[in-house]
């Protein structure tokens, strides 16, 4: 897995893309543009990875280039879109035939750029993507007390409100999608904060003690548990 995005913490809520694109040097070159432009990229090599994460990370948008390694692009556009997967997708190809360009969208692509294209155009397609209505997208997670809105960024524990940072929201919905799961701070600096290798921080510990005294308020019934000498869990009451 390769996380192209910069390893600083960003308060500011940004928009996080997967670019799955083979090519080395487009790829360096889309991701210094979109991280220009505001962008938190992550990248994927192959098919197969591609898929792996949008099943894995919540992404606003994905760029998805069509020939790729292990599972072409369509091939993985299909299987998301099976799935109910409705987050925005811009297809990538060298093919530039109308029928080319109309199976991308059959397959679900939301919108198809031919190679070479200005870096110009593909930002202006992606903001066009961001601004289109989002209909039927499986919006809300829901563990025990906790419910959550991906769309709105917003959480809540029995209706009280809980005010997150980005960082903290991302990490609360990444132990959501895994209730009762024992997390280790591997996993959680590799899938949360797209870690590469592993630094020895307490990164971790830090940003689990703040989403701890958000979600369980004095009084509340904890649902963040520290597993000694392992990692964390989300318990969820029976």
């Amino acid at each position: 897995m390769s996380g192209s995005r910069a390893m600083r913490e960003r308060e500011a809520d940004v928009m996080r893309l997967l670019l799955v694109e083979d090519d080395d040097s487009l790829a360096a070159e889309i991701i210094a543009d979109l991280q220009g432009r505001g962008y938190e990229v992550y990248r994927a090599e192959t098919g197969a990875e591609g898929l792996e994460m949008a099943r894995k990370i919540q992404f606003d948008l994905l760029v998805v280039d069509r020939m790729l390694p292990e599972l072409d692009g369509l091939s993985v556009l299909e299987t998301l879109r099976q799935e109910e997967y409705t987050v925005p997708v811009l297809v990538l190809s060298a093919l530039s035939a109308v029928g080319d360009r109309v199976s991308g969208l059959k397959a679900g692509g939301d919108d198809y750029l031919t190679k070479p294209f200005a870096m110009e155009e593909l930002a202006a397609r992606l903001e066009a993507l961001l601004r289109r209505p989002m209909h039927g997208r499986s919006s809300t997670l829901r563990v025990g007390p906790l419910e959550m809105d991906l769309i709105e960024r917003h959480a809540q524990r029995d209706g009280r409100d809980i005010e997150l940072l980005p960082r903290e929201f991302r990490l609360l919905e990444y132990m959501m999608r895994r209730p009762n799961m024992v997390l280790t701070r591997t996993m959680l600096l590799e899938d949360v904060w797209n870690y590469r290798f592993i630094p020895q921080t307490n990164l971790v510990d830090v940003h689990i003690g703040k989403l701890r005294r958000k979600v369980d308020a004095p009084g509340e019934e904890p649902l963040i548990e520290s597993i000694r000498g392992v990692g964390f869990r989300l318990r969820v009451p029976d």
